[in-house]
């Protein structure tokens, strides 16, 4: 059993991905009487992602009160940061309205009886206010727990030393909830192979290659905002530096982001390229650096926006303008305090989809739908976020003042 835990999580994904195609295939319609493990794991997902948001927004929101990570860098950090993962979500959320990846995937068979109620713009934006924060918490309204967080958050900067002992609250809980986080996750094995086997045994194997529009889509939007963004929009356009020498500078901490799957994994290496590779000096780097692997997800807010506009495809429900806005200010404001959770993007998906009306069952459906090429997706998510900070890492140093030119521009040694 203990052999079991040492296997990286994602092999063992893998594997119960493929014992389930297979299982499915041979057992045909009985697979359905094991859909129950599946079930359980959805559950065990939904349990976490109420508090998990609340807890980790509002340490976000207090760790950028920290002196050391905001003092004459914060605001402009801050505001930079929010700016690239809110282009990132803009075009997932474009790529997903063009290519239509969730048109003719039917997932309504496995939810049966399941329709969303419209909802006037009107009622969407007063419940963003809770008449009663515990109850929003029960409920799972997100979008309320949001600007709850916030507000709680916010007021903890305000308060000072007398709200330490409260904000020391929220971070313990932060560690608690990333815990209970990491051990739903070791289950995700389990739910994947009960999941794909119901799938392809119920509906046939060809059901699963309907992920494939899914998956070219999230490819094409991380080569598209780390080119547009932060190759030509930032380095070329804003700061009049080599897109080239850039992304060659910041090489080793990509690959090592792919490998690790894990910003915070890379965090020593970014610092090591931005200092060496960058120029970037130990004042910024020390500070935009870590401030980035908690609060940036520019990878995981473009595939969230994808996946929700998916899911609502795959579903039949329409979007409209108000709807596709929500998904990107929801997905800009949680990604503050989630880049940190082990499967981030599950769990951030779950609660975005929530604000634009889908069910918790259709959540659940569309989870154990693209669980299984989670990983692969999420090494290429991980290089965008690592990317991004480095990104914006080095027009902080440019407009502070702390920006070795000569070594951005060194050829690096093989």
């Amino acid at each position: 059993m203990r052999k079991w835990f040492e296997i990286a999580l994602w092999k063992r994904i893998l594997a119960a991905l493929i014992l389930g195609v297979i299982v499915g295939m041979i057992w045909g319609p009985g697979s359905e009487s094991i859909v129950w493990i599946g079930d359980l794991f959805i559950r065990l997902i939904r349990m976490v992602v109420v508090p998990l948001v609340f807890v980790t927004l509002v340490a976000g929101v207090v760790s950028m009160g920290d002196p050391s990570k905001l003092g004459s860098l914060g605001v402009k950090t801050l505001a930079i940061y929010m700016l690239t993962t809110l282009v990132a979500i803009c075009i997932g959320l474009f790529l997903a309205a063009t290519l239509q990846p969730g048109i003719g995937v039917d997932l309504s068979a496995a939810v049966p009886g399941q329709v969303q109620e419209p909802i006037a713009l009107s009622d969407r934006l007063m419940s963003i206010v809770p008449a009663n924060p515990i109850a929003a918490l029960a409920e799972g309204n997100i979008l309320a727990i949001i600007f709850f967080a916030l507000l709680v958050g916010i007021s903890l900067l305000t308060i000072g030393d007398k709200g330490k002992p409260l904000a020391d609250l929220m971070v313990a809980s932060t560690e608690v909830m990333l815990k209970i986080t990491h051990w739903v996750m070791e289950v995700a094995p389990f739910g994947v192979f009960a999941l794909i086997a119901w799938v392809s045994g119920t509906q046939g194997v060809a059901a699963l290659l309907d992920v494939v529009t899914l998956a070219l889509a999230v490819v094409i939007g991380c080569f598209a905002h780390m080119i547009f963004m932060h190759g030509f929009i930032i380095m070329r356009f804003m700061l009049k530096l080599s897109p080239v020498m850039f992304f060659r500078g910041a090489r080793d901490a990509m690959l090592v982001a792919f490998s690790t799957s894990s910003s915070s994994a890379t965090l020593p290496v970014s610092m090591s390229v931005a200092e060496k590779n960058l120029g970037i000096k130990p004042i910024v780097a020390s500070t935009v650096l870590p401030l980035g692997a908690t609060i940036n997800m520019d990878g995981t807010a473009l595939y969230v926006g994808i996946v929700s506009v998916f899911a609502a495809q795959a579903f039949g429900i329409d979007l409209s303008l108000a709807d596709y806005v929500l998904i990107a200010g929801s997905t800009t404001l949680v990604s503050i305090g989630t880049a940190a959770v082990p499967g981030a993007s599950i769990f951030l998906m779950a609660a975005v989809m929530e604000t634009i009306g889908i069910t918790p069952e259709q959540i659940a459906v569309v989870i154990g739908f693209i669980l299984p090429f989670d990983r692969p997706l999420d090494m290429l998510r991980t290089v965008v976020n690592v990317g991004g900070d480095l990104s914006v890492s080095t027009a902080v140093a440019n407009w502070e003042g702390e920006f070795d030119a000569n070594k951005f521009d060194m050829p690096l040694e093989n």
